[in-house]
């Protein structure tokens, strides 16, 4: 009986990964004809835009996304720059795009905005009109994902510059003074708050601060290479802190990634899934440091979120526990309805495959007490150990995490349409296509899950071997040294109602109840953020509670106090009073 089923299994596998074979070889070049056809000026869904200008979309009207957004952008040539060095797609008309895009980003970088000017903040601006000039209505700004996604992708070009084509000139007259410009912001801002990469939350962001890690990582590379070894420096001891930073996010007691330090939302976010796979650098391993997609920590993420999604979506009802469902941004979504997103629901599957491709590479899997239960949705036998390819349960596993993430593709090939065109999100009832149509970044995305699934991956960052400092100190503009605190509060809340935290300093908003920043409550009753304070300093700080209905209740004298230590980090374990 058992040959009998995993035969059945075995069988089912098959002809899932044949349907997914298909689906690939007709969707691959749609989307792909979908990026090219929204970007400028010659795109046939582009008009009007300015040569090297993505647009988000072509949709005018619920919504408006005829714009260009520096973090889409960014993603969009990150993916065609690959291609293009990888010799996937080396068309003289790639070429004039990429080297148009660099263009049109250097004219950005100097349009005065709402955020500032080139010296004064404005690289945090996230879209711009198509023909370049500044957007000034009302958004959520700044976004500092941008500056570094854009240096990740330009830098991949010049590296592939330098060796491919031995110009050098063209990097650092060209290439680099862009460059440094979105270098030096990260380098300046990591630590700031921005809104995150839906534009919703005002605070720090598991996305954004991995990407501004990386581009550091990178950009610390380029400069030695390119003989600027003194911000070479800069880059590299600011990345250190940044990747210092990076652990707060980890909830061990939640076996998740808590995507914002603020938002009052429970934590779960495809931003976490999202950062994995576009900090994926394969000669790192399964490294959990930096949140590789085959780490414990990213896998151990990466169940808890798909699960958070089964229940709330009609289209999902019928999938059992540990199968595939559709996901979308965050579990309390009510953007355009609350559905499905395909870029979320493909990147669940681009993980999976960045796994399998990274075990493949390094001939074993382990797993960790951490992970432990993640793998036991392909196999209740597994225990916490190593196991090498060449054992039973090493193919068992890796069998079923490529149903599971073929499955993700297999719901995304039921509800695309017959003619393959990709919106941003699907009913969550029915399946159907909404919102804006053809988003590039769903084409995009669709773009990389399949290269994963084929074995063709990017090129390595300069992940392997990192470790975590033993300070996350840094200097301010004033000199002043700061250390990161955690302050946790138990406090009981209604619905309506939020934790905020304001202090007798300039990281606590200065007593401002308009300003207190809000605490999430991913591990409620526990309500927790995480600020850069000043080191070796005395403070006071009270707690307080917001109601949707514009009440303001601080906790009850006595105010609390705390004394930083001169590095490191320290948490608070405060009760509501």
């Amino acid at each position: 009986m058992r040959f009998v089923a995993l035969s059945s299994l075995a069988y089912c596998a098959t002809v899932l990964g044949q349907n997914i074979d298909s689906y690939m070889q007709k969707e691959s070049p749609i989307a792909k004809a979908g990026v090219l056809a929204n970007i400028g000026p010659s795109g046939a869904k582009a008009s009007g835009a300015a040569a090297g200008i993505v647009i988000a979309s072509p949709s005018t009207t619920n919504p408006d996304y005829l714009f260009t957004w520096t973090r889409d952008s960014s993603l969009t040539f990150k993916l065609l720059i690959d291609q293009y060095t990888q010799g996937q797609d080396v068309s003289p008309s790639l070429r004039q795009s990429i080297d148009q895009f660099v263009t049109a980003e250097a004219h950005i970088q100097q349009v005065s905005n709402p955020s500032g000017t080139i010296h004064t903040g404005g690289l945090g601006e996230p879209k711009f009109n198509i023909d370049m000039s500044a957007f000034t209505g009302p958004w959520g700004r700044p976004q500092r994902d941008g500056p570094a996604l854009r240096a990740t992708a330009i830098i991949t070009y010049a590296n592939w510059l330098i060796d491919a084509e031995s110009n050098t000139t063209f990097v650092t007259t060209m290439l680099w003074p862009i460059l440094k410009l979105d270098l030096n912001y990260v380098a300046a801002s990591w630590n700031l708050t921005g809104f995150d990469l839906w534009e919703e939350v005002l605070s720090s962001s598991f996305f954004t601060t991995a990407v501004q890690h990386r581009a550091l990582r990178q950009g610390a590379a380029l400069a030695t290479r390119i003989g600027e070894q003194s911000v070479s420096s800069e880059y590299s001891i600011e990345a250190a802190k940044a990747l210092c930073f990076m652990q707060s996010y980890w909830n061990p007691s939640g076996g998740f990634i808590t995507a914002n330090t603020g938002g009052g939302r429970c934590g779960l976010d495809a931003n976490t899934v999202l950062a994995s796979i576009h900090t994926y650098d394969v000669d790192a391993g399964c490294d959990a440091t930096t949140f590789q997609p085959c780490s414990d920590k990213a896998l151990s993420n990466l169940k808890i979120y798909v699960d958070s999604f089964r229940s709330i979506y009609n289209i999902n009802s019928n999938a059992g526990s540990g199968n595939a469902v559709a996901t979308g941004r965050y579990p309390e979504d009510f953007y355009q309805g609350g559905n499905p997103w395909y870029l979320t629901t493909a990147a669940v599957a681009e993980q999976l495959y960045l796994a399998l491709h990274t075990w493949a590479v390094q001939g074993s899997i382990e797993v960790t007490s951490t992970s432990l239960d993640f793998f036991r949705q392909f196999s209740s036998s597994v225990v916490v150990g190593t196991y090498s390819s060449a054992s039973s349960e090493y193919l068992a596993l890796t069998d079923g995490i490529q149903t599971f993430a073929d499955s993700s593709l297999s719901i995304i090939a039921k509800f695309t349409p017959e003619n393959g065109a990709i919106s941003e999100q699907f009913d969550k009832k029915n399946g159907a296509p909404i919102s804006a149509v053809d988003l590039t970044w769903s084409y995009a995305a669709l773009l990389t899950a399949f290269a994963a699934r084929s074995g063709v991956v990017p090129i390595g960052w300069g992940a392997q071997g990192l470790t975590v400092p033993s300070s996350c100190a840094r200097d301010s503009d004033g000199g002043v040294r700061t250390v990161v605190v955690t302050f946790n509060v138990d406090a009981t809340t209604v619905m309506g109602e939020n934790i905020y935290i304001s202090g007798s300093i300039d990281a606590l908003q200065n007593w401002s109840a308009d300003k207190a920043l809000l605490l999430s409550s991913a591990n409620y009753p526990i309500w927790s953020i995480t600020v850069l304070v000043p080191a070796s300093a005395t403070f006071e700080y009270k707690y307080l509670r917001k109601s949707d209905n514009g009440a303001v209740t601080w906790e009850s004298d006595p105010r609390n106090t705390l004394t930083t230590p001169s590095s490191g980090a320290i948490a608070t374990h405060d009760t509501w009073r």
